[in-house]
């Protein structure tokens, strides 16, 4: 009569095991990285860090402009802007153009921090607030240095986040 072998090689069993383990935390993963990738908060996450750029660097384009570039400056600031905003852009261009060249100034704003105060996704509406470091040069004298913080409304558009307002922030206490 023939013996059967009852026992087994352990080296295919460890094959074996770490081969079924090898696929779970694969498909662990995979499961994971999906779930990553359609969660709502991580879409939200991305919108957010739009807002803020575009922001920014909309802030940081409407307190820029050369007397020796103004048309480009002017151009940058419309590029920026949507709504009623960019409506007074455009419509007081002439005037702008006309006082710049007049005053013969040169300003440059460095973004020195911002954050998104409000952000409706669904809407496409969104608040920033964005502190500043300006620079205004004169022909004569040194230049002026300011710091300021700007809040700016944004709206969504086919062209991505735009400015649909701008105005300065309020310093100090505002409590009563």
């Amino acid at each position: 009569m023939a013996r059967v072998r009852t026992t087994r090689n352990p080296l295919l069993v460890a094959a074996i095991v770490l081969t079924v383990a090898a696929a779970g935390a694969a498909g662990w993963g995979g499961l994971s990285r999906y779930d990553a990738a359609h969660d709502d908060s991580a879409a939200y996450a991305q919108a957010r860090d739009d807002v803020l750029a575009a922001g920014e660097q909309a802030v940081q384009n409407m307190n820029t402009l050369d007397h020796q570039k103004v048309e480009q400056g002017l151009d940058s600031w419309e590029d920026s802007t949507t709504g009623d905003l960019h409506q007074q852009l455009v419509e007081g261009r002439e005037a702008f153009v006309k006082q710049i060249e007049s005053a013969k100034t040169v300003s440059s704003a460095t973004v020195l921090s911002g954050a998104v105060t409000e952000l409706d996704d669904r809407s496409g509406k969104a608040a920033v607030m964005v502190a500043l470091r300006v620079t205004v040069t004169a022909p004569k004298g040194e230049p002026a240095v300011k710091e300021s913080r700007m809040l700016g409304q944004l709206t969504r558009t086919s062209g991505g986040w735009k400015l649909s307002a701008l105005g300065q922030a309020p310093v100090g206490n505002t409590a009563g």
